[in-house]
């Protein structure tokens, strides 16, 4: 019950039982445009430009970076977690102009603030993450979006922890390239990386003059490989494509609304049960905090390692720690795809609650009770 990767679906298991065919076969080709006609809904975009990278997010991250971000390009990254750190560090390595706008890990950005920023730099390209599973924070990207088009910017987001359990709404968002990944809110094994680009962005990649410096996460070959001539571009991983295409196929069945509402609730019976126990949440203001990752603050005097090592050794329970500014501070507890259940709800409150008496931590009240007048309160599971 960390950040990913979560438990996987038992029906993605047996997808991935199903006999391997060439990667340039017919049958693999029907596979890919299964899951790209999946794709839509839950990213939420009509653009006819939606792929799968063979990697893990951060192949999703390269891929949107190395496409739209040329050497002297500015990119003014949105910075307040661990990941925009990365997106600045890929793009400071091809040569780009990073200029960020920085905010304590686990805070959001103003519609002032975003406005004077990007109207001040007025750079090629605008990097969020809407996701931050560093720190928990949701940050949509609507008002980065329309700062971005006020200077014709280009807008990257990274949807690595929202997409599957949150409402990603790209075209909504004004999200022009949009990246995440299989093994979390989709509930696969990490592998792939599902992508979308508006075609706003590519016109862009159209226009560049010079290819992309990386030959693997090129968008224009590998476009030609599975939308084109099939020309051979790389071997893919053919088991991991029918794993996220029954998993696409399980969101379909449950439905976006019924999904969405599923992880909210159970969001809010966990957050309910943990402020409860007397314990806060790092990020503060509830519209902000991320309905697939929680970020509980670990109470002073208490170890978050031996907490966790509690969890798992007594319970089966894994849960991960901060790092960076939050290391030592918080617990990073992952209600996402399968994982997003009340019976794990539930689970999880009651074992935090023996672990923290056992590391001397005095309860206010009991956590698991707490989120069960939730549940009952909202009404569900019906």
């Amino acid at each position: 019950m960390g950040p990913g990767p979560v438990m996987v679906e038992p029906r993605v298991y047996e997808a991935m039982r199903q006999p391997i065919v060439s990667h340039v076969d017919p049958y693999f080709f029907q596979v890919f445009e299964d899951i790209r006609a999946l794709l839509g809904p839950v990213f939420g975009t009509r653009n006819p430009f939606r792929m799968v990278i063979s990697g893990t997010g951060t192949s999703g991250m390269e891929t949107a970076i190395v496409n739209f971000v040329e050497p002297g390009m500015k990119l003014a990254v949105f910075a307040n977690g661990y990941f925009c750190d990365r997106i600045s560090n890929i793009a400071e390595r091809l040569g780009a102009q990073v200029v960020r706008l920085e905010k304590a890990w686990g805070e959001t950005f103003s519609e002032e603030e975003t406005f004077e920023f990007v109207r001040r730099e007025k750079p090629h390209v605008v990097a969020f993450v809407q996701a931050e599973t560093s720190t928990g924070v949701y940050t949509p990207g609507k008002t980065i979006a329309a700062a971005a088009r006020e200077v014709d910017a280009l807008v990257i987001g990274d949807c690595v922890t929202s997409l599957g359990g949150m409402p990603v709404n790209v075209d909504e968002n004004g999200i022009d390239v949009a990246y995440s990944c299989s093994q979390k809110g989709l509930s696969c094994p990490p592998g792939l990386a599902p992508i979308t680009c508006s075609p706003r962005a590519m016109e862009r990649l159209r226009d560049r003059k010079r290819p992309a410096p990386s030959f693997y996460f090129d968008l224009k070959l590998i476009d030609d490989y599975y939308e084109g001539q099939h020309r051979y571009h790389h071997t893919a991983p053919i088991s991991m494509f029918y794993a996220l295409r029954e998993a696409l196929r399980i969101v379909d069945e449950e439905g976006l609304e019924n999904r969405f509402r599923r992880h909210r609730q159970n969001h809010l019976a966990f957050v309910t049960g943990v402020e409860a126990m007397g314990l806060e949440m790092h990020v503060r203001e509830p519209a902000q905090r991320l309905w697939t990752l929680h970020t509980p603050r670990v109470p002073e005097g208490i170890s978050d390692v031996a907490l966790r090592r509690r969890l798992l050794n007594e319970h089966g329970i894994d849960v991960l720690g901060g790092f960076g500014p939050l290391a030592g501070k918080v617990l990073r507890v992952g209600l996402m795809g399968a994982s997003s259940t009340r019976e794990n709800v539930l689970l999880l409150l009651e074992a935090l609650e023996s672990a923290l008496r056992a590391e001397g931590f005095s309860l206010k009240a009991s956590g698991r009770e707490a989120a069960e007048r939730c549940y009952a309160e909202m009404g569900w599971p019906e």
